[in-house]
């Protein structure tokens, strides 16, 4: 729950992205370095980040932000600051997989927590890996 002067707000989504042309890199250093900018930029910004996982060509987010933050607006920055900060830290992909591109595909998918339990979401997130070949 979030509160200010004006309103009191439970608002979280469930965001996913892929990479451009689902290429999967987010293995080693790359998956590690983008969580760790990922969290650091979701903090920067005020969002409660909840969970977090990466499979090789998409990230699952599931956070909490105010009720004045549009989630397509959260995304779009996690993906710029985060693209910008990738290539910088690890220069070779963009010469080989993403020249011409940027690391992000554009489109993602939104959902809002709270037909399902706030567990159910985090439980989904947290066993990705294990959940390989099922939906995702």
């Amino acid at each position: 729950m979030r509160s200010n002067n004006n309103s009191v707000s439970s608002l979280q989504y469930h965001i996913v992205w892929c990479t451009e042309y689902r290429h999967p890199i987010l293995t080693g250093a790359v998956e590690v370095e983008t969580k760790t900018i990922l969290a650091q930029t979701c903090a920067e910004y005020g969002w409660t980040l909840k969970a977090i996982e990466e499979m090789p060509d998409h990230v699952h987010l599931f956070l909490e932000a105010s009720p004045d933050e549009a989630p397509s607006t959260i995304a779009r920055t996690l993906k710029s600051i985060s693209a910008v900060h990738i290539f910088t830290a690890f220069p070779k992909l963009k010469e080989r997989k993403f020249w011409g591109s940027g690391l992000w595909s554009r489109g993602c998918y939104y959902g809002s927590v709270g037909a399902i339990t706030e567990d159910s979401v985090k439980r989904y997130i947290e066993n990705q890996k294990s959940n390989i070949g099922g939906t995702e």
